[in-house]
Order: structure tokens, then C-alpha cells, then sequence
């Protein structure tokens, strides 16, 4: 199989709220035996700082989640530093798309998020935008998902989809990756247990023999394993058993 597997570093963010904490996160994750991961939820951190971690751990960054104020306020820096850490995804986490606080709030994406992507697409890299359950929502006869699809086109962004939120928005997230063809380099793996609860790989209820195949045949090439709450266990054993199903599965 083509596809790599990774680690989305926001599984372990509360270890990554200072560099040396950042530090030994990195090597533990290597130690688990990824050699790919997402940078997200972290410290702040100097790009030549990322890149010596990287390499003393045998590590590389797909894709980052970038804060909103260094996209639309230090989006040149953010570029030499993606850059300077071998990185070609650029990614946003969330966007509020919440009709009661902003009842323009899908016109706004497009004003601020655009010109941003047509920026990074010049500079030799793609912005990547990660759905929560928000995007099912139906804004007029459309999934908020759908319209993102035609009003950004695939050469300005890309999605990181996140097969547990599509799960958590009504959606079958094999069926979105096949939509989403060719526009899925990166995804997240996370899965859906009783009672709306995250969970280890294998240990939910999302069918992934049919995700693994959508996704391959969508053009992913890095399946990101993130677990935003471990439920009071260690973030890095959840992530060691997601590891653990993954390669069973016969994923590197």
C-alpha cells in the first residue's frame, strides 16, 4: 500500500506546551515507531527549531494546523517556515460556521480564506482545510461541505476530512473521501465509539476497510491518527494502539 501513517501531534498537545516538552513528545511518538507527523495545539516554535527535532528523531511534517492570527497576519513567515521544515500542507483546524453569531459567516470564509490559499498555492504548497460535524449542516439546499467543494477549487484547497466528525455530522466518511477524491492527500483517523466518544483505532465502530480503500483510491498518501480525548488515559499509549491495529493492517 501507498499510504503512510502518521501522528496529529493535537492527540498530545497538553505535552507540547513547552519546547522541551514538544521535544520529548517527538521522541516519544518516534519511539511508538511513526515517522510522520501533523504539528497542531503545540507552543509556539522557530521553524529551524522544528526541523533540528524533525531530524534528531528521523521524524517529517506533513501538514500543520496553523494558528488564525499567523495565517492572516504572518502568512510570508509561516511560508519560509513550512519551508525551512520540509512542509507542503498548510492547514486550518476550525472555522465557525455558526449562522447565529455571524449570519455571513460562509461569505467571510471565502473573503478571508481565499486570497490566503491563493498565496500558499503560489508559494508551491496547499492550504488545507479540517471539518468538524459543523460542515453538515445544510445552508440553504447545501451541506456547508458541498459548497466548500465548488467555491474552492482543488488547486487552492484541499481537506484534511476527519472520519470521526463526518461520522459525528450524519455522514459515512467512506462515502466522503470518495467525493472528496483526489483533494484528501492528508486525513485524520479517529474513531467513533458508543455514546459519540473518540477512540482508539479499532476499538470504534467506523467500518475502516472501507475508509482505507476510499482513501487510497482518493489519492491520500498520509492517514493522520488523532484522538482529541483519550478519556483520562495516556495520550501516547492511545496512540501506540492506534499504531499497533494500523500495522496489523499492514500500514507503515
Amino acid at each position: 500500500m501507498h499510504m503512510r501513517i502518521g501522528a496529529q501531534m493535537y492527540t498530545v498537545r497538553d505535552s507540547c506546551q513547552t519546547l522541551e516538552g514538544f521535544a520529548e513528545s517527538l521522541r516519544r511518538i518516534a519511539d511508538i515507531g511513526y515517522r510522520i507527523v501533523q504539528v497542531s495545539g503545540t507552543c509556539p516554535f522557530e521553524g529551524a527549531w522544528l526541523k533540528q527535532q524533525l531530524d534528531r528523531n528521523g521524524l517529517t511534517c506533513v501538514l500543520t494546523h496553523t494558528p488564525v492570527p499567523r495565517l492572516t497576519g504572518e502568512l510570508e513567515q509561516v511560508i519560509a517556515d513550512h519551508d525551512t521544515f520540509g512542509c507542503g500542507y498548510i492547514g486550518l483546524g476550525w472555522y465557525p460556521f455558526d449562522r447565529e453569531k455571524d449570519p455571513d459567516c460562509y461569505a467571510h470564509f471565502l473573503e478571508t480564506y481565499c486570497p490566503i490559499a491563493q498565496r500558499i498555492r503560489d508559494a508551491g504548497k496547499l492550504f488545507m482545510y479540517h471539518n468538524h460535524d459543523q460542515e453538515f449542516q445544510r445552508f440553504g439546499n447545501k451541506l456547508v461541505l458541498e459548497k466548500l467543494m465548488e467555491d474552492m477549487p482543488a488547486d487552492l484547497m484541499g481537506f484534511t476530512l476527519d472520519t470521526f466528525w463526518v461520522q459525528a455530522g450524519g455522514g459515512d466518511p467512506a462515502e466522503w473521501l470518495e467525493k472528496l477524491a483526489g483533494r484528501i492527500p492528508c486525513i485524520h483517523l479517529k474513531d467513533y465509539a458508543y455514546g459519540r466518544s473518540m477512540a482508539v483505532i479499532g476499538e470504534g465502530n467506523i467500518n475502516f476497510d472501507r475508509v482505507f480503500e476510499k482513501a487510497e483510491a482518493g489519492g491520500t498518501q498520509t492517514m493522520l491518527v488523532e484522538q482529541d480525548d483519550c478519556h483520562g488515559e495516556d495520550p501516547f499509549a492511545c496512540l501506540k494502539r492506534s499504531y499497533d491495529y494500523l500495522v496489523s493492517r499492514g500500514f507503515r
